[in-house]
């Protein structure tokens, strides 16, 4: 129930501390995001503002989305999405939340689409053990039997079979904010996030089940 930032990731580089040891970190540069929409329990059901980054061009977008940019006054953009929040009365449609809203932050939560390694076997996708590699072997990297016969008389759903690997939302917490670059409105996270490089990722205060 924080408040967050969206940034594109720009890739990984390394600063050095205090002590000379060099920190391994992710670029991210964050654009202000502006609240498109306030949501509260009364008219929505529940607590969260919406918000919206990068200009987009009226062909890329719906028309929902155009009638309700035009209906709150303001530009198109091309991403919108809602923070969960306890207090959204503080906020109103139109304004500009800035990167400095992480001040004072030690650690955080990251969300972004892993990188997609399209459809894999199961010695990859789970780390399977491969078969003999001898010459009479006709059982390399198969994945072997995926259930018993009669009974159940058919496949256990969840079963770890080959498929698409990777291209999914993963949240990857408690990482230690290095530093913040406001003028250049970059931030420094130790350590790797999910996600090929220029795309948005999601960055809010880590939260406190997970300290």
């Amino acid at each position: 129930m924080t408040l967050g930032v969206i940034g594109k990731k720009l890739g990984m580089t390394q600063v050095f501390d205090e002590q000379g040891l060099a920190i391994p970190v992710t670029v991210i540069k964050v654009d202000p995001i502006v609240v498109t929409q306030v949501k509260t329990v009364k008219t929505d059901g529940y607590d969260a503002i919406q918000v919206g980054t990068i200009s987009a061009k009226e062909k890329h977008l719906t028309k929902a989305q155009i009638g309700h940019f035009k209906k709150n006054k303001l530009e198109n953009f091309r991403y919108l999405q809602e923070f969960r929040i306890d207090n959204p009365q503080d906020y109103q449609v139109g304004q500009a939340i800035e990167v400095s809203v992480l001040d004072k932050i030690e650690k955080v939560d990251v969300t972004g689409i892993s990188i997609g390694k399209g459809f894999q076997g199961t010695v990859k996708r789970w780390n399977f053990s491969r078969g003999p590699m001898a010459h009479g072997s006709k059982n390399h990297r198969e994945p072997g039997s995926i259930g018993a016969g009669t009974t159940p008389s058919r496949v256990i759903k969840g079963k770890r079979m080959a498929g698409n690997m990777g291209n999914e939302r993963v949240t990857v917490t408690k990482l230690k904010l290095v530093k913040i670059d406001a003028e250049n409105s970059l931030i420094l996270i130790k350590g790797s996030v999910p996600g090929p490089e220029g795309k948005l990722v999601t960055i809010k205060p880590s939260r406190t089940k997970w300290n």
